[in-house]
């Protein structure tokens, strides 16, 4: 037991780990904390114009010292927003060299129920815009009567070139407005209310208008930087659902394996600690996690399902599985030929597999649920450490293998083959040697 503490510790070493990067990065994209009121009711206006081939003026142009705030997100595209009066402007700007489809704004913080101004070049050398809503993580549908009208900008938009820029205008004043984006990779057809297939990569952002913009060309943003902003109700019940859960699934769960891995040949109450482990500690804890990430899922409209979910519900299946198959060798007892029944193999290799699954499921968190959901990006600092850890997992269940010949020397010193069933013939020998010390001489 003195030799698991150190890996116990570690583990909650690395689960804080992540806590802090969490905290850290979940504020590398900028969004508004709450929806933006002023486009309370479903918006979407449908339209097509016309912009010649370089003509227009490129993203952030204005008069020097004009109201603004520019970002640039994800190396896909830049956001410029300039206030004329009790107008603004936006200009959606293509800075990848991925094949511009559509790029999209909202006026909130969240996709669901938010007001979107989705654009997009068509081969003709006309532009669309549409003006959309969706009811959560869904394809967005066209409104035809929104409460703010956007109108497409012909004179600053730019259709040639590496680096198109999509233009348009709506009623706004100087004020910091949260935004969401999107930047998709396959072109629609022209019509407003075509299909459009899912973004290449989308997130949140709070464009500052009461700055003063720097530049007439471009070329640099506004005179400060965006602040990062609080995380959503949501975003946090994200956070306690990928804690808690990794906490189940890569600490206690691992532990109750080492535990019977290292401990079996030189204690007999080695099968205490493990069910104690895997079933009272363990049961709950993942259980639980489960429960908060359904709860984050609808906290954040997400209507359809995703293959961190699939993974997660599978999951869940195989650790109760897992625990029934546990509970049935240590208290059925059916007689084999053989000294080790097939079952308690498939005990271990169905072990395995829930780690290693439970390993893939939290990389499939970090890498694209955390991201899809919300924008927000962690540091490559929790990558490393989920690097090292799975690193660290494997070393020290690999080398416990070392203790499998003493173990296998205390099989077959077992007289009863039933002994097995009990997961530890060293376990049964001791309480024989106890019987028999308790016999009359």
């Amino acid at each position: 037991m003195f030799r698991i503490r150190p890996l116990f510790g570690l583990l909650v070493l690395s689960v804080f780990c992540l806590l802090v990067a969490a905290d850290k990065n979940g504020g590398s994209r900028s969004d508004g904390g709450d929806r933006a009121s002023e486009t309370s009711s479903a918006s979407a206006s449908l339209s097509t114009a016309s912009a010649s081939a370089g003509n227009g003026t490129s993203v952030g142009n204005g008069t020097a010292g004009a109201q603004g705030d520019k970002q640039c997100l994800s190396q896909l595209m830049c956001i410029t927003g300039s206030v004329s009066g009790s107008t603004v402007t936006y200009q959606l700007q293509s800075i990848t060299s991925q094949t511009l489809g559509w790029m999209a704004i909202g006026f909130g913080s969240q996709m669901a129920n938010t007001p979107m101004v989705i654009m997009w070049p068509n081969t003709d050398g006309t532009m669309t815009l549409s003006q959309r809503q969706a009811s959560g993580l869904v394809m967005p549908t066209p409104v035809a009567s929104p409460t703010n009208v956007a109108t497409a900008a012909t004179s600053l938009s730019t259709l040639s070139g590496s680096q198109p820029v999509l233009a348009f205008t709506i009623a706004g004043s100087a004020s910091q407005v949260p935004l969401i984006w999107a930047f998709g990779t396959t072109r629609p057809s022209a019509a407003a209310d075509s299909t459009l297939q899912q973004h290449l990569s989308s997130g949140t952002l709070t464009l500052d208008l009461t700055k003063t913009l720097s530049s007439v060309n471009g070329t640099t943003s506004s005179s400060s930087s965006s602040t990062n902003t609080p995380l959503l109700p949501y975003e946090k019940m994200i956070i306690a659902h990928a804690v808690v859960a990794t906490f189940g699934f890569l600490f206690l769960l691992p532990g109750g394996v080492l535990l019977a891995r290292y401990t079996r040949t030189i204690s007999p109450k080695w099968y205490t600690g493990h069910w104690v482990i895997q079933a009272a500690l363990a049961g709950p804890t993942v259980v639980a996690g489960i429960i908060l990430g359904f709860k984050a899922t609808d906290q954040a409209g997400i209507s359809f399902t995703t293959k961190h979910q699939n993974v997660g519900i599978a999951l869940l299946v195989l650790y109760f599985v897992q625990c029934f198959l546990g509970a049935f060798i240590h208290f059925v007892k059916i007689p084999f030929r053989f000294k080790r029944p097939p079952q308690n193999y498939g005990h271990a290799i169905l072990g395995l597999t829930i780690l290693a699954l439970a390993l893939y499921q939290v990389r499939l968190g970090y890498k694209q649920e955390w991201p899809n959901i919300t924008g927000r990006t962690l540091s490559n600092g929790v990558n490393i450490v989920w690097i090292v850890w799975t690193v660290l997992l494997a070393v020290l269940y690999f080398g416990g293998l070392a203790y499998l010949p003493r173990q296998w020397r205390q099989e077959r010193g077992s007289e009863d083959p039933r002994r097995e069933y009990q997961m530890s013939s060293y376990e049964d020998s001791q309480e024989e040697n106890l019987k028999l010390n308790r016999r009359p001489s």
